[in-house]
């Protein structure tokens, strides 16, 4: 990788944080989606983010994809 290639993708990752950080503040916290578990008892709660998790997966490997495509 050269220098040139490695420079877009660390400007790629930025943007992409800082997205993530700018829908945050919009909306105070992540939403909970469908289909994430979510327990709540007295003095114990347990989130797990099941389709959120999925979400970011797929839009991760759609970005990565679109920086690392072979041309």
């Amino acid at each position: 990788m050269t220098a040139s290639g490695l420079g877009r993708v660390l400007v790629g990752f930025g943007l992409v944080i800082a997205a993530c950080g700018a829908l945050i503040w919009l909306f105070g916290a992540l939403p909970r989606l469908p289909g994430d578990i979510y327990v709540q008892r007295r003095g114990f709660t347990l989130y797990i983010p099941v389709v959120g998790s999925l979400v970011l997966s797929l839009l991760l490997t759609l970005v990565l994809n679109l920086f690392f495509a072979r041309r």
